[in-house]
């Protein structure tokens, strides 16, 4: 039987214009604080069993916001990347968070960075696994997913929620008859490394659960990531001045080795770890680590 640590709280913040974000907190209140972006998609219980065990004794306090159109999110059509970090500031205040350090996975990874770019005296350190990269503007490293979606781009608005609306229905049609046999199938479209995570019982029954709460908004988020992916992200790479660590898979198709490698090039303190044979979900087996790195430069500042 696998069991998964559950969060230690699940609510949803008002960050003020009628609007909420969807929150979970994992590990002890009064741990040192780590916030955490999901993947497209995926929402506040995307959390690898490998982490959310450790936390308690790493006295880490792992806050994952869902972004708009994901979960008990409110859809919002951001402008560009760093807009995001409004929204951010105003979750920090809600939940007495000052200093903090930030991960992001996959399409999570744009989020973390503009948070590193925007807040320099309260993020420690930022961790990136898989990350996005910018498809245009002068940090741009274009390739993967993102460009193979790019045609997408105009349409994004205007079909984000009847599209997240077909996927819901087929979650809540498929996901009580099919149980985590639903994500055997969901894995026949992935890459073979990507197969290997999705083969882990901790890992489907993880995936299981999420999905089915990211969708009850009716998920429009993947469609309002796109949108900003395909935009200027509104800050410079060259500008984040916190320390900043990759972890990328050779294998991965969505973000390539050569575009990971040249958004870590592109940002003064970064460091990169290469993960030989990994394909894009690989950084679930990573993410302790990643979060243990970026914790490091808490204890040097104490």
């Amino acid at each position: 039987m696998v069991d998964l640590t559950p969060p230690r709280i699940e609510m949803s913040v008002d960050i003020g214009d009628g609007r909420r974000l969807g929150v979970a907190e994992y590990g002890p209140a009064s741990g040192r604080p780590v916030l955490w972006f999901h993947g497209t998609p995926g929402g506040r219980r995307q959390i690898p069993e490998s982490l959310r065990s450790r936390l308690p004794g790493d006295d880490i306090r792992l806050i994952v916001v869902e972004r708009p159109g994901y979960g008990a999110s409110t859809p919002h059509a951001y402008p560009n990347v760093v807009a995001v970090t409004d929204d951010v500031g105003a979750l920090l205040d809600a939940l007495a968070v000052d200093r903090f350090a930030v991960a992001g996975l996959s399409g999570g990874g744009p989020y973390a960075l503009a948070c590193g770019y925007a807040f320099p005296d309260q993020v420690v350190a930022v961790s990136i696994l898989g990350g996005v990269t910018p498809h245009v503007g002068p940090d741009a490293s274009p390739g993967g997913l993102v460009r193979l979606l790019a045609p997408l781009g105009p349409v994004t608005g205007p079909l984000a929620r009847p599209v997240g609306a077909i996927f819901q229905g087929l979650v809540v049609v498929l996901a009580p008859l099919l149980g985590t046999t639903a994500i055997d199938l969901t894995a026949r479209l992935f890459p073979e490394g990507d197969r290997l995570v999705f083969a882990e019982p901790e890992n489907k029954l993880m995936f299981l659960d999420d999905i089915v709460r990211t969708v009850r908004g009716g998920l429009p988020g993947p469609a309002l990531d796109l949108r900003v992916f395909l935009r200027d992200w509104g800050f410079r790479l060259g500008d984040v001045r916190v320390p900043v660590h990759f972890w990328q898979g050779d294998a991965d198709p969505i973000v390539t080795i050569d575009q990971a490698r040249r958004m870590a090039d592109q940002i003064p303190d970064a460091t990169f770890v290469l993960r030989p044979e990994e394909s894009h979900l690989g950084g679930f087996a990573a993410a302790h680590e990643a979060v243990a790195r970026a914790m490091a430069h808490w204890e040097e500042l104490e």
